[in-house]
């Protein structure tokens, strides 16, 4: 291999720090919006129910939130090490550097950073994302990164992850990933219609739509935990060893649905037990109340007339008995 510039051929540039990901970003921004749109109509809500109106808002925000964002993370599997590795190809120079792994519903993420960052009359400091859904080549994003002259730790640690790998993790990762994120997003569509039952209101099929959606986002983590727990291949950086535990991701999910199967435990059982009470939590009692009142009064004409108050009036004494006979 010749040099180039004195050097072994290294695509020359700016070390590419991969792009800050907005989409996870969008998404908050939409709800959080959502919620000062709440907070601004939330004097015109009368009386002790606008507390109860206030924590139905957010809590059911902050569902949709997690449930939608957690698609397009990259730390449900996350990992680091710190360790004295190659930097290029076919060099010597060794480098100090923070190798670290994180493994999303929808590819894997590698990051390297110098300690310090200016090493080799370079700057060290890549995050490289290599995607397997459904409209992505993770073999053609792993080429790409061959021909860009990615450092040497970012590819040995994507190569793990291709089809030709022996390690089979692409598969696992793979068919895990898919699975999870569908039943993410049926989780998604249930939490829509139980806000929309909760709204109409008929409680006790949306207290049925949230436990849906709490069970549909305990499935996606236990198709994730499938692939987490199945044998992979070590990978080494000379002594030191890059293990993966489980990520913030994977435990909002957790969090989120244990948060989602009490509410809708509550609201069955509340429905069940004490119907009052949960319609006084959402609101229904007042309206309920007038009605009942509204039915409840007999009803009387508003001005009887002349002939029906003579009517009413006339003493049993003078009432005649009225024979029939029979034709």
């Amino acid at each position: 291999m010749t040099l180039w510039n004195g050097s072994f051929p290294f695509y020359p540039g700016a070390s590419a720090c991969f792009p800050f990901d907005t989409t996870w970003a969008v998404i908050v921004s939409v709800f959080l919006s959502m919620l000062a749109t709440f907070i601004i109509i939330l004097p015109g809500i009368r009386g002790r129910g606008r507390l109860f109106w206030f924590l139905r808002v957010v809590m059911g925000l902050f569902v949709g939130a997690v449930v939608l964002t957690i698609q397009f993370t990259r730390d449900w599997e996350t990992g680091w090490v710190t360790a004295n590795t190659s930097y290029k190809s076919f060099s010597r120079a060794l480098v100090n550097a923070n190798i670290g792994l994180h493994i999303g519903l929808a590819g894997v993420n590698v990051t390297l950073v110098g300690n310090p960052v200016n090493q080799v009359n370079e700057t060290i400091n890549y995050n490289e994302q290599f995607a397997w859904s459904f409209d992505a080549d993770y073999d053609h994003s792993y080429g790409e990164g061959l021909e860009k002259g990615l450092p040497s730790p970012i590819l040995y640690v994507a190569e793990k992850f291709t089809t030709q790998s022996p390690c089979g993790m692409h598969r696992q990762y793979r068919i895990s990933g898919h699975y999870a994120s569908l039943t993410l997003w049926m989780a998604f569509c249930t939490w829509l219609i139980s806000m929309l039952l909760f709204s109409m209101p008929i409680l006790l099929y949306g207290g049925y739509m949230l436990l849906l959606t709490a069970t549909l986002m305990l499935f996606s983590l236990l198709f994730f935990f499938t692939a987490r727990n199945t044998p992979k291949c070590p990978i080494q950086f000379g002594p030191a060893s890059l293990k993966t535990d489980y990520g913030g991701s994977f435990w909002l999910t957790l969090a989120t649905g244990l948060l989602c199967l009490l509410l809708g435990l509550g609201v069955i059982i509340l429905n069940s037990v004490q119907p009052e009470k949960l319609k006084l939590v959402f609101n229904l009692d007042e309206g309920k109340g007038e009605e009942e009142k509204v039915w409840d009064k007999p009803y009387l004409p508003a001005e009887p007339s002349s002939s029906v108050r003579d009517v009413l009036m006339v003493p049993l004494g003078e009432l005649c008995e009225v024979t029939t006979t029979q034709l």
